[in-house]
């Protein structure tokens, strides 16, 4: 492995938390080139120093950004968001019949088709949900990424991808060639830049959070500091989805199972105690 990758390495798990593999140099130069390119960095050594030379927090944003996997598409894996519509709202409106008031976190949201998604889910609720305040909030560590997500602007494929015609029409309008997300829409979800690594308190707490297909690019202390934050800041009645591929050790606090494309986790109930007449 050359120095300067090891550098690299170091550098993306401490900004971002990602595991970047051994032998991932050509993946990382590939993502990098246009970086190089962009400031006559004649090879992965020469950006490495520039890096570290230079307190330019704009070109370490770009590096992440382009170290980050951005994959997603509309209702991706769909098994969460019908549950969310059909189970876990239902029980959650009933629980919160007095405060009328819900909070969904999408963390992670790549460029916000995971939280347009749940939008579109919730909006199909109505008019169950009309007078209740419903707070989604959707982020994300790449800038360039939630820039795409607050335009709501995408490719033919991209719009497509994950829904269905209905959808597409009640939801997205064309836009010069391409599809953008209805302005009522839009005005549902609130995008923040949210590194997953720092303290994230002022977000929760949270009904229910999604946070799909992220953590398996953590090294495992950080996964377990990333789930033990998250579980911090969710309702004690609250679901935690994750990706189904996302296996790792789980404490006693978490209730976890598996459902289709997704791994959901519940605070784990303490046992009710029995009185000492038995009852």
């Amino acid at each position: 492995m050359s120095l300067a990758f090891a550098r690299l390495r170091r550098l993306i798990g401490s900004l971002a938390g990602i595991s970047l593999d051994a032998d991932k140099l050509y993946f990382a130069q590939s993502r990098l080139e246009p970086i190089m390119r962009a400031h006559d960095c004649r090879d992965l050594a020469a950006l490495m120093r520039l890096i570290e030379t230079r307190e330019d927090e704009a070109l370490l944003q770009r590096v992440v950004d382009a170290m980050t996997n951005n994959e997603t598409s509309f209702f991706r894996d769909r098994v969460p968001f019908e549950r969310l519509r059909q189970e876990w709202l239902p029980d959650l409106m009933t629980r919160r019949a007095e405060t009328r008031r819900l909070r969904i976190w999408s963390a992670a949201c790549s460029t916000g088709q995971e939280p347009y998604s749940i939008a579109m889910a919730l909006a199909e609720s109505e008019p169950d949900l009309e007078d209740w305040k419903v707070e989604i909030t959707a982020t994300d560590i790449s800038e360039s990424a939630l820039e795409i997500a607050r335009r709501g602007v995408y490719s033919q494929f991209e719009a497509q991808r994950g829904l269905s015609t209905a959808r597409l029409l009640r939801y997205l309008e064309p836009h010069r060639g391409q599809w953008r997300v209805s302005d009522a829409l839009r005005a549902r979800v609130v995008f923040r830049r949210v590194n997953l690594l720092d303290q994230f308190r002022d977000v929760g707490p949270c009904d229910v959070i999604f946070c799909r297909n992220v953590l398996m690019y953590f090294e495992p202390e950080v996964r377990r500091e990333v789930l033990t934050r998250l579980f911090g800041v969710l309702a004690e009645d609250g679901v935690l989805i994750l990706g189904a591929a996302e296996t790792m050790e789980f404490d006693e606090r978490f209730a976890p199972s598996t459902s289709g494309d997704c791994r959901i986790l519940r605070r784990r109930l303490a046992p009710r105690r029995r009185s000492v007449n038995g009852v």
